[in-house]
């Protein structure tokens, strides 16, 4: 038998938890190790009286192609463990989670979201919801043993393990979930593309969007894998918007990253609403009270007056889902969450009528494409016009690549020592003659500064990749973007100086 501790695997091989699951490069993802974390997930559910043996487990995956031989792997430790394997296919995040919420039972899903096709992940699930921060914790300091013969010395496993069939039930529960909440008619009249590329949600949107009356145009599917990132949208996702909004008469286009919890929508004229901003809206046509969002979204979500209360939090969806849960201990309902991301979490259940939308606390895409919508429907605006009503905040991201995060939590800390005075100090040789005085420095998450403008410049490690990310907001879009531009040459002579 071969012993192995994870927290030790972690370091060593190189995929470790990021904002959201565990991921690493294709090539470090073997089987052995893919079937080590699943392990000790569950032996971590196990001790803490959450899963019995004989249970069933759930897993799904995306469409990139490193995807299905993990989903392998993954299976076999389930299957190893002792407990009943549900293979519900290729779905998005979301379903899968939705599904396992309603039966009760844990639920992996293997996605690399929005990175490239030469990464992957996984995302683990608990009966209850996403894992926590408490449980990457418990899942690191696990010691599991698996059979010294199981894999090569390559780390494949000995003798492949054959995937049971698809079952169904949880595509059909999630699109059920729309469909029995909204009328079948909301959308009627409605114009609407909708950019398929490779998200695992494309086909599941066709159907929501068509089974609620909306004219649907599908776009630009692909077999191979695309990476759709929401926070840093391609310039060539940019000109398809504009150009197929140009060429046809829609009322907005559609789309998801590739996992299906982060949403792409657009106004009349093909112009990509930015996620946070996408957020507010769709958290205003639900009635939410309560907001818990990270602190690289829009302030405009405090400045609107929509909402008694705004919880910022650190970004990725542990640390929203918690204040969530904080929010609705305390009292509060509704409560939602977004994400800089556009990814929408439902904290409570959403009454309308007689119908209710049970609580989803993981991010989704969907919800907010069809709450963005159905606002401009029911306030007889168009998108842009809804836009127009809020303060006029606006924000732009992007992201220095191959910028190890090493480097990037030691520059960070070189910006931002212990010393208040010399943070201000630093941050203003570095950014001051660019956009005048620093006001403020939050080290929430990464360096968040604000200047005597109101402009704002926040620099973060990716949780994910080997990438400096860095968000700006202004009260331009020219001002955004000029700051956008200056701060990606600054950061680009900062990884090489």
């Amino acid at each position: 038998m071969k012993q192995i501790q994870i927290g030790l695997l972690m370091e060593t091989s190189g995929v470790k938890f990021g904002t959201s699951g565990a991921r690493g490069l294709v090539e470090a993802m073997t089987d052995e190790i893919c079937y080590s974390y699943t392990t000790a997930f569950l032996q971590h559910l196990e001790q803490h009286g959450e899963l019995a043996r004989g249970s069933a487990v759930a897993i799904a995956g995306d469409l990139r192609p490193s995807t299905g031989r993990i989903i392998a792997a993954c299976a076999a430790a389930i299957a190893d463990q002792g407990y009943q394997l549900i293979n519900c296919g290729r779905i998005a995040s979301p379903a899968i989670a939705c599904y396992g919420l309603q039966r009760g039972i844990p639920s992996l899903m293997v996605t690399g979201s929005h990175i490239p096709d030469d990464r992957n992940g996984i995302k683990f699930n608990k009966a209850c919801g996403e894992i926590l921060k408490e449980d990457e914790q418990g899942i690191r300091i696990q010691q599991i043993t698996i059979p010294a013969d199981k894999f090569t010395a390559g780390g494949e496993l000995a003798t492949p393990y054959p995937l049971p069939a698809v079952q169904q039930d949880a595509s059909r529960h999630y699109l059920q979930r729309y469909l029995d909440f909204f009328p079948a008619n909301c959308l009627t009249g409605k114009r609407i593309g909708l950019y398929e590329h490779s998200s695992v949600l494309r086909d599941a949107m066709y159907e929501v969007l068509v089974s609620l009356g909306a004219a649907v145009t599908r776009l630009g599917r692909t077999d191979a894998f695309t990476q759709v990132d929401t926070e840093a949208i391609r310039p060539e996702d940019i000109r398809l918007a504009r150009q197929w909004a140009r060429e046809h008469d829609f009322d907005c286009i559609v789309s998801a990253d590739g996992d299906g919890d982060r949403p792409l929508i657009s106004d009349k004229q093909g112009n990509w609403l930015r996620g946070d901003v996408a957020g507010i809206l769709c958290a205003r046509y639900f009635g939410a009270h309560t907001i818990a969002t990270p602190v690289s979204s829009n302030s405009a979500v405090e400045k609107s007056g929509y909402f008694s209360r705004v919880i910022r939090t650190r970004i990725g969806s542990p640390y929203v889902i918690a204040a969530m849960n904080q929010a609705l201990a305390a009292g509060a309902d509704p409560v939602v969450g977004y994400e800089a991301n556009g990814g929408f979490l439902t904290g409570s259940d959403i009454q309308w009528e007689n119908h209710t939308l049970k609580a989803l606390p993981t991010r989704d895409a969907v919800i907010v494409i069809l709450g963005v919508i159905l606002l401009a429907r029911q306030k007889n605006r168009t998108i842009a016009d809804l836009l127009k009503q809020l303060p006029q905040r606006f924000t732009a991201s992007d992201r220095i690549k191959d910028f190890p995060a090493e480097l990037s939590r030691s520059r960070l800390a070189w910006l931002y020592p212990d010393d208040f005075e010399l943070a201000r100090s630093r941050v203003q040789g570095l950014f001051g003659a660019h956009f005048g005085d620093v006001a403020d420095i939050d080290s929430t998450d990464g360096l968040r500064v604000t200047f005597d403008s109101g402009d704002v410049l926040h620099l973060r490690p990716s949780g994910n990749a080997p990438e400096l990310r860095c968000y700006n907001e202004a009260g331009s879009p020219q001002q955004v973007e000029a700051m956008q531009k200056t701060c990606m040459t600054i950061l680009g002579d900062w990884k090489t100086g």
